[in-house]
């Protein structure tokens, strides 16, 4: 096999030390997104003018969340209450629990808000996944502000997930990366394997990144596995 040939899954001997996976959060650990779940029952008017600036791309995610944030009114109780509701994918609670297994790092980058996605993965047992993402803060009874902590002076997101790639890089971990949009974009770039779904299956057919394809996490266990195998093989060697 040629190294143009070589599969994202093989790397010579020193390339890179081991994996991290880097995960978002809504859309593909949740079967919806949370922000927009909570704009749609508690946003004020003028919410949906931010999001259609940041779908036209005349501001960035990080400029658009904090003034969506700060136009909810609801609450903590029925933040609990709608949080509650919202479904994950089944398949990531096993996913999850193999990459622990194999001592494999697992972590959720969301350009969401931390408080929903801590609350939500705890609900299914998930307590020992670290999360990156933007801190939700209640001010007054029904009144909210978002901070972002995980942001970038160079980058318009709310949370630079290259950022943590870098860092991933800097440890000489290589990142498989996994996602379903446009938050998801710049940092597949930097990822040794995507695993896509929704409108990043296209972002890495155009750009021609190393992806696999997914609408379940059940179907991402062969993958994790053949990652396993992989390391093994390498550390033997």
């Amino acid at each position: 096999m040629t190294n143009a040939q070589r599969s994202p899954l093989t790397h010579q001997s020193g390339a890179f030390t081991g994996w991290e996976i880097h995960c978002d959060f809504d859309g593909t650990i949740s079967r919806q997104d949370v922000t927009d779940t909570l704009l749609n029952r508690f946003g004020q008017r003028g919410w949906q003018a931010y999001e259609d600036a940041w779908e036209r791309g005349e501001i960035g995610s990080r400029e658009c969340m904090v003034a969506q944030i700060a136009l909810l009114d609801m609450s903590k109780e029925e933040l609990d209450h709608c949080l509650d509701i919202i479904e994950i994918d089944p398949g990531f609670i096993a996913f999850a629990a193999a990459a622990r297994h194999a001592g494999i790092p697992l972590i959720v980058v969301s350009d969401g808000l931390d408080y929903a996605i801590t609350r939500i993965l705890a609900r299914e047992g998930i307590t020992d996944v670290p999360v990156r993402a933007n801190r939700l803060l209640q001010h007054d009874t029904r009144a909210w502000r978002l901070e972002t902590p995980w942001a970038s002076p160079v980058c318009p997101s709310a949370n630079c997930k290259c950022r943590t790639a870098r860092e991933a890089a800097s440890r000489d971990n290589a990142v498989l990366y996994i996602g379903d949009g446009s938050s998801d974009f710049c940092v597949s770039k930097r990822a040794r394997l995507v695993l896509a779904k929704g409108k990043l299956i296209d972002f890495c057919q155009t750009h021609r990144l190393p992806f696999q394809s997914f609408n379940h996490f059940e179907q991402l266990m062969p993958t994790l596995e053949r990652i396993v195998a992989s390391t093994t093989q390498d550390t033997k060697a």
